[in-house]
């Protein structure tokens, strides 16, 4: 270890125990705000859930255990895999094992609210190249070499999962460059690839992985590997800020047209996401992209989800509508998450590779119920306390 990073550390030691202090105090006689649980797990029983195919219901039980590889030491799922592996692939074993081994929770949000947002993703496919070209010259960053990444938690288990992310400028960490300085003054990373429109690797930074179609034929595999560590925010937040769209008519397609009649104005669209993500390349393959479980996703069958409600691994019931709004009920694995994926009832469904998968997720945005099914005797996750809504003052 060099003895610059020495010193940072040390700095840091210092710092933290300090923000902490910090963040403790109450100003003398403030009255502290109240709390509620960010979601609660309201029991329920087999038959209250709504009626899934058979099709479905294998389906979305093979895309849960196809992670069981993963969970097979999990103190809350190892057990349930284990005995989930000898299971045959036919509606009436599953239903069996699922009732005897796995009990039912409907998600709430406050007040009570069982229906939350489920919207979609999906992988796509967009012209590239490997070397910079006239008409590929937007960079695929890798991760800079110069950004540092401090695990909180390895200091406050309290702030579980929380990471700073900054460049050393002398003794001080300071935060690392945003999207708009990114996109101007490049940085100091390795170029994963080549892309031909800064709109396509927006989406793909959204999106967390894709492929790049080469003109040889290949298709190169990208994942997510990292993130600057701004918020993300929605550049179709900032379109209905600039009144350009209405919040109602915010789609991808949407975005994608209003950015191909206003060229000039793209940088000005990108520049309002200060979040950026960094790539890493992956093997060729025909699986699925690999959420953050790091299984191949299965289409239809494998969601991200907010892991501070419900952990990745966990087997939800799932009731929604798709865009044209035919009925959407079937058994998924959570196993991914998304920066943008938040909140008490909060999924976004993996659609597959492809422009018909892209349609399907980037016109999805409806309304829906999530049931956990969890392991019987297991105690339930520890959902964090969020602050009430301030009402202001009239």
């Amino acid at each position: 270890m060099n003895s610059r990073f020495k010193a940072w550390r040390h700095s840091l030691a210092w710092t933290l125990p300090m923000v902490a202090l910090l963040a403790g105090c109450t100003g003398g006689d403030k009255q502290q705000p109240k709390t509620h649980a960010l979601a609660t797990y309201s029991s329920a029983t087999w038959e209250a859930l709504p009626a899934v195919s058979d099709s479905d219901l294998v389906a979305g039980f093979g895309s849960w255990r196809s992670a069981c590889t993963r969970l097979k030491a999990d103190p809350v799922w190892g057990g349930t895999c284990a005995a989930a592996a000898n299971v045959p692939q036919t509606a009436g074993d599953i239903r069996g094992f699922l009732k005897q081994n796995l009990d039912v929770y409907g998600l709430r949000a406050a007040n009570d609210n069982p229906n939350g947002l489920i919207t979609g993703y999906y992988e796509p496919v967009y012209p590239g190249s490997l070397n910079q070209t006239s008409a590929a010259n937007v960079p695929v960053y890798g991760v800079p070499e110069d950004m540092i990444i401090v695990a909180l938690d390895s200091i406050y288990p309290e702030l579980k999962g929380k990471r700073l992310r900054g460049r050393l400028e002398g003794r001080v960490l300071k935060p690392y460059d945003d999207a708009a300085t990114i996109e101007n003054k490049g940085v100091k990373a390795p170029v994963v690839a080549w892309l031909t429109d800064p709109m396509n690797l927006q989406f793909l930074q959204i999106q967390g992985s894709g492929r790049i179609q080469l003109d040889n034929g290949r298709q190169l595999r990208i994942a997510y590997a990292d993130q600057n560590g701004h918020p993300y925010r929605p550049i179709g937040r900032w379109l209905v800020e600039q009144g350009e769209l209405k919040k109602e008519d915010v789609t991808m397609g949407a975005i994608s047209t209003w950015a191909k009649a206003n060229p000039s104005r793209i940088p000005e669209l990108l520049g309002s996401n200060p979040s950026y993500v960094f790539f890493t390349r992956n093997p060729d393959s025909n699986e699925g992209p690999r959420g953050s479980l790091n299984v191949p996703l299965t289409a239809g069958y494998s969601a991200a989800v907010d892991r501070k409600v419900i952990p990745l691994g966990s087997l939800l019931w799932l009731s929604t509508t798709k865009p044209d709004g035919t009925a959407l009920v079937r058994p998924v694995a959570a196993q991914d998450t998304g920066g943008a994926i938040a909140g008490e009832v909060r999924a976004d469904l993996f659609w597959g590779t492809g422009d018909a998968a892209g349609q399907l997720a980037g016109d999805m945005k409806q309304q829906g119920q999530i049931w956990m099914l969890w392991p019987k005797g297991a105690a339930l996750p520890q959902v964090p306390q969020v602050a009430d809504a301030v009402k202001a003052n009239p």
